[in-house]
């Protein structure tokens, strides 16, 4: 699979009132500003033509941009965010959304799905079940994409806030994971790539046109992911850290 476009939101403001749990502080917009001009930087450096949409400060969590949509080859799933907080933010996406895909679909109330709960691997993925994301979600993205012939394994995580904040699929079938996914029968078929315990954060790296982006300041993931043969490019994320975001989550990338 090759990518050739992203879509990201630039930080806003007051996104130094979003969702956290991680107890790092507040964010220092300017040098998140800084950090997520890097991140652009990036996908651009993959290959990628960038969207960056416009702040909205109506949500201090919507530079968080991957949780709103799921995209695919031919279909894009709108979301239906668990947060209270974020449910707005799939409204300003979708119509972004549909310049770019012809045929979308939607997840509905009382489903919730964010989409750092999903991952994809070819035309399977995998859904986590998590604060943000219910079985309902996972039971209409199931009846969503077997209608377009792909397939989805319903996956229980545990003290994360997403599936994706533990496990990222590098593609030539590598999977970067922490240890509670090490050993999941459902990942089973794929060569795993370990994350050390105290490098957890690093799970989330994100592969792009055999380029993984990495999270600065986690040199044995780095390395483990050099080994196995890709090229990295390192990001600092300490700001978006603090909002308990990673790399995975500022783009949509199709």
């Amino acid at each position: 699979m090759r990518f050739t476009n992203a879509i990201v939101r630039s930080p806003c403001e007051k996104m130094t009132e979003g969702l956290s749990s991680a107890d790092l502080g507040k964010p220092d917009y300017t040098l998140a500003l800084k950090q997520h001009h890097e991140y652009v930087l990036a996908l651009e450096a993959c290959g990628l033509k960038v969207r960056v949409l416009p702040p909205d400060d109506n949500y201090p969590d919507s530079t968080f941009v991957e949780d709103t949509a799921l995209l695919t080859e031919g279909l894009a799933i709108i979301t239906h965010p668990g947060a209270a907080s974020r449910k707005g933010e799939v409204h300003s996406m979708s119509i972004v959304i549909h310049e770019f895909f012809d045929t979308v679909a939607y997840i509905l109330d009382p489903g919730t799905l964010e989409a750092g709960d999903v991952m994809m691997v070819g035309k399977h993925f995998f859904v986590g079940l998590s604060e943000r994301t219910n079985i309902e979600g996972a039971q209409q993205l199931n009846s969503i994409l077997e209608s377009h012939g792909m397939k989805l394994t319903v996956v229980e995580i545990k003290d994360m806030l997403h599936l994706k904040s533990g496990v990222s699929y590098l593609e030539n079938n590598m999977l970067l994971a922490v240890e509670q996914f090490e050993s999941l029968p459902a990942f089973g078929h794929l060569d795993i790539l370990p994350v050390p315990a105290q490098e957890a954060y690093a799970a989330n790296s994100v592969w792009i046109n055999d380029t993984v982006l990495v999270p600065d300041g986690y040199p044995v993931t780095m390395q483990n992911i050099m080994s196995a043969g890709y090229e990295v490019i390192v990001l600092d994320m300490s700001e978006f850290r603090k909002l308990d975001g990673g790399l995975s989550c500022l783009s949509l990338r199709f």
